[in-house]
């Protein structure tokens, strides 16, 4: 799973508002250890936190995920790929 820390928080919010977007899943694991698949809804911050808001459960603090992969089959190398 790719990490929080390594591609740095910015890369990591790109990627789950991009599931949003595109309509992608992504598989995401949680600090419970908990993983599942799933399509974001959104991603919204409030009083200075990120959510992101799942269908079939509460939203989640972005603070509890501790990874997030992509389902694309193909991974673009660049943003005109996706557009």
């Amino acid at each position: 799973m790719q990490q929080t820390e390594p591609t740095g928080r910015c890369d990591f919010l790109d990627m789950l508002e991009e599931s949003a977007h595109f309509k992608r899943p992504v598989q995401v694991e949680l600090r419970s250890g908990e993983t599942f698949q799933a399509q974001v809804l959104d991603v919204v911050t409030e009083s200075g936190e990120d959510f992101v808001l799942f269908p079939d459960r509460d939203r989640v603090p972005v603070t509890q995920i501790v990874g997030c992969k992509s389902m694309m089959d193909h991974e673009p190398r660049s943003y005109d790929e996706k557009l």
